[in-house]
């Protein structure tokens, strides 16, 4: 009597197995995203990139029904953290906040990069635009840009200036290759380390984007000479642009906000956070919060994003030429 039980016991085990095995991985797999999304930021935290960055995926987390955590991965204006996404699983669970430095201009400032920029990643969202500014310590004996680039005339090279960033080296070295004169670089791991120097007076001068550079001027600690737009920022519109300083009709230099995934990351993945990503821009908080610094979002399709890049990368490539900035 016992042996002809146990088949009939084991039946409904044996049946469940059967069904897995019919209905294979699509009968185990979690609707997406089933687990916390990590959003690497390839710079410090305080920087514009953090702070964009944690303000989008706290909406996005929203939105999706998920957390997100945001990971700092500075270092080498961005390679490091972007490196760090380039090789993780295109699972989407692991996103890129990426940059002008990132997805654009590292290709021409490094010599050989541990990925390839123009494949290893896939488009998800633009974020928005920010322009920078040239600022100078409060002892700098100049008013304008147009004294602070005659005192660089009388003294090549006295003259130096602090950066953290991709756009912050460029805007700097290409403001002097256009104006004829020759500055110092002084390399900084992060912004707001740039900026404390700057105010302490370890270095003459530094262009940073509005997050990290506005409310120090506003608070006086620092002296700001232009805006590297081609339009004055209604954020400080008694500071003139570079072209309106200088007369330099062809400069113009903007920190842009965009989010990557490893390459390979399904189409349906991308277009759900690309939906989160737009509904985040859209939200009239997210407006409010950064209108004072100058940024500017822009709602968009992975594809807009695609096409961007490869425009972006080919201006970076030129302004790195221009600027005779030699790779690394």
């Amino acid at each position: 009597m016992k042996s002809s039980q146990t088949p009939l016991r084991a039946l409904p085990a044996v049946l469940a197995l059967l069904g897995a095995l019919l209905t294979g991985p699509a009968a185990l797999a979690q609707p997406y995203p089933s687990k916390p999304i990590r959003a690497v930021v390839p710079f410090a935290p305080g920087s514009a990139t953090d702070q964009i960055a944690r303000a989008f995926t706290a909406k996005m987390a929203e939105t999706m029904g998920q957390t997100f955590v945001v990971d700092n991965k500075p270092g080498a204006n961005g390679m490091l953290g972007a490196d760090a996404v380039a090789k993780a699983p295109p699972d989407g669970y692991t996103l890129l906040v990426g940059t002008n430095s990132t997805n654009a201009a590292l290709k021409s400032l490094m010599k050989k990069l541990p990925y390839d920029q123009d494949t290893a990643f896939a488009p998800v969202g633009y974020l928005g635009s920010v322009p920078l500014i040239v600022a100078v310590n409060n002892d700098v004996p100049a008013k304008t840009l147009r004294e602070f680039i005659d005192l660089a005339k009388a003294k090549p090279g006295a003259v130096n200036f602090a950066s953290a960033s991709t756009s912050q080296l460029v805007s700097s070295e290409m403001l002097a290759s256009m104006a004829g004169v020759q500055m110092t670089n002084i390399p900084y791991k992060s912004g707001p380390a740039a900026m404390t120097d700057l105010i302490g007076g370890q270095v003459m001068s530094f262009t940073a984007d509005f997050a990290v550079m506005l409310p120090q001027v506003k608070a006086g600690k620092v002296r700001a000479l232009a805006v590297t737009s081609t339009t004055r920022s209604a954020a400080v519109p008694d500071v003139p642009t570079v072209n309106e300083a200088l007369g330099l009709k062809d400069y113009e230099l903007i920190a842009y906000f965009a989010v990557f995934a490893p390459a390979g990351t399904p189409p349906d993945i991308v277009a759900r956070l690309n939906q989160a990503i737009n509904a985040a821009a859209q939200s009239k908080d997210i407006q409010d919060k950064f209108a004072p610094i100058g940024f500017v979002v822009e709602p968009g399709t992975p594809e807009a994003l695609a096409q961007r890049t490869k425009v972006e990368t080919a201006k970076w490539a030129k302004a790195i030429r221009d600027a005779k900035i030699e790779p690394q």
